[in-house]
């Protein structure tokens, strides 16, 4: 019961953490960018220059992240009601605690998932979509 729940914290946690780390690497350069502020961009690398080693290996990035995610979505919604339905998942004297935790990673699941999906589309499609919207 105790493992379940560390390994469904863990999770969270790496789903969270790596779709913020396809944002800060791919997408929120290409926005600034994209609204004039260049500097910022120049700026913000000259600080943390290892966010251009990790945009040398975006696609690893983003397969890795993609997968953390996919594989919180499946646990969180496949797996995890299967063990709370068998009473394994929470103690009923914390029955409160639970719900309000499934709720909280609920919300930090959805959030990574469309940052997730906010870095994507910044890295992969905006570039063309731009490009042709141009010519």
């Amino acid at each position: 019961m105790r493992a379940a729940a560390h390994e469904r914290a863990v999770l969270g946690y790496l789903s969270l953490f790596s779709s913020v780390g396809t944002l800060l690497c791919c997408a929120l350069p290409s926005l600034l960018v994209l609204i004039g502020l260049g500097a910022t961009v120049a700026s913000f690398l000259s600080a943390l220059p290892w966010l251009v080693t990790l945009s040398h290996h975006k696609n690893w990035v983003f397969a890795v992240s993609g997968l953390l995610i996919a594989g919180n979505f499946l646990y969180f919604y496949a797996l995890a009601p299967r063990l709370h339905a068998q009473g394994n998942a929470c103690s009923v004297d914390a029955s409160d605690a639970c719900n309000t935790a499934s709720r909280v990673s609920r919300v930090a699941l959805r959030l990574s998932a469309a940052v997730y999906l906010m870095g994507f589309f910044s890295a992969y499609f905006l570039g063309p979509v731009l490009v042709r919207l141009d010519s």
